[in-house]
């Protein structure tokens, strides 16, 4: 679930940074995210038991990693507008 979100944000991210940035730019926003959000549901949220998070897929904190789009979207935009006054 995660390597798809990861890859979902990675694509979203390239689309938004078409020409603007490296065509890389959706490797390193998936591996961001996935980093991201494996920090968030196994390190930030990791003393909660599985009663406590829901919903819980395969012990992955699905709600909490989205907490990486809080992080990812602002990041991806900086990322715009330094490329944006680069060129």
């Amino acid at each position: 679930m995660l390597i798809a979100l990861s890859l979902g944000f990675g694509m979203i991210a390239q689309v938004l940074l078409w020409r603007r940035a490296t065509r890389f730019v959706w490797l390193l926003g998936s591996a961001a995210f996935f980093v991201i959000g494996l920090l968030i549901s196994e390190v930030w949220f990791g003393w909660a038991t599985q009663v406590d998070l829901q919903p819980n897929i395969d012990g992955l904190s699905f709600d909490e990693v989205l907490l990486c789009f809080v992080f990812g979207i602002p990041a991806v935009l900086v990322v715009r507008s330094l490329r944006r006054r680069q060129a």
